[in-house]
């Protein structure tokens, strides 16, 4: 089962979440909060498996709780939720530790597959819009040094599996894509992030973007 907290200042919204998330059998929402200190509060009582962050709350905003809940829970998925008018918060949530975001106005069936996506420890670069939000904050901010600095410790293959990491692959796709056994992609992967010193394929995107092995903008 899934553990949820929803963290949104506007009463409707959480409840229209929590309605469709509740109707899954896999899924439970256990709290929710409408200001972030409440967010942080209840993730480090609760430990959910994921959290649905709002950026713009009162009190505390979406990426200083982000930042403090993946600080002191770790093991937490925070799946932002952002809209257009909002969209510089996207490079932000990635440092924050976000594992993925979402439109605010995407079909509520994909807030259910996201927060199915990043439960199992994937980043979610979906829908496309978000892909392209994040390739081009990361081109405008992101720091290129440390990145390289970064992948300079990885072997050839394991920067091949950083790249196809960064086009989002599964593991499975990157065994197709490289023509090995889907549990030699996965101890390739899990090498990748060792050496990066990264906790999931979100923050392995950003290193993957930093040290300019993906092309914002290119097709994954």
């Amino acid at each position: 089962m899934i553990s949820v907290v929803i963290a949104d200042d506007q009463t409707m919204v959480r409840q229209s979440f929590r309605a469709v998330l509740d109707a899954q059998p896999d899924i439970r929402v256990v709290g929710e909060a409408a200001e972030g200190n409440t967010a942080v509060a209840l993730c480090t009582e609760l430990g959910p498996d994921v959290v649905l962050m709002d950026v713009r709350m009162p009190e505390l905003d979406g990426l200083e709780a982000t930042r403090r809940i993946v600080a002191g829970r770790p093991e937490v998925r925070v799946l932002i939720l952002t809209t257009f008018d909002i969209d510089e918060y996207v490079f932000g949530g990635l440092r924050a530790g976000a594992s993925g975001f979402l439109l605010k106005d995407s079909p509520l069936d994909d807030l259910v597959t996201a927060v199915r996506v990043v439960s199992a420890g994937n980043a979610l670069f979906a829908p496309t819009i978000t892909r392209r939000l994040i390739g081009e904050f990361t081109r405008t901010h992101a720091s290129a040094h440390t990145g390289r600095a970064l992948v300079t410790e990885l072997t050839a293959r394991e920067t091949e599996v950083l790249r196809l990491i960064a086009r989002g692959l599964s593991n499975a796709e990157i065994a197709e894509a490289l023509v090995i056994a889907e549990q030699t992609a996965k101890s390739h992967v899990s090498r990748v992030f060792a050496k990066l010193g990264v906790r999931d394929r979100a923050q392995a995107v950003m290193v993957a973007y930093e040290a300019g092995l993906v092309v914002p903008g290119s097709t994954p």
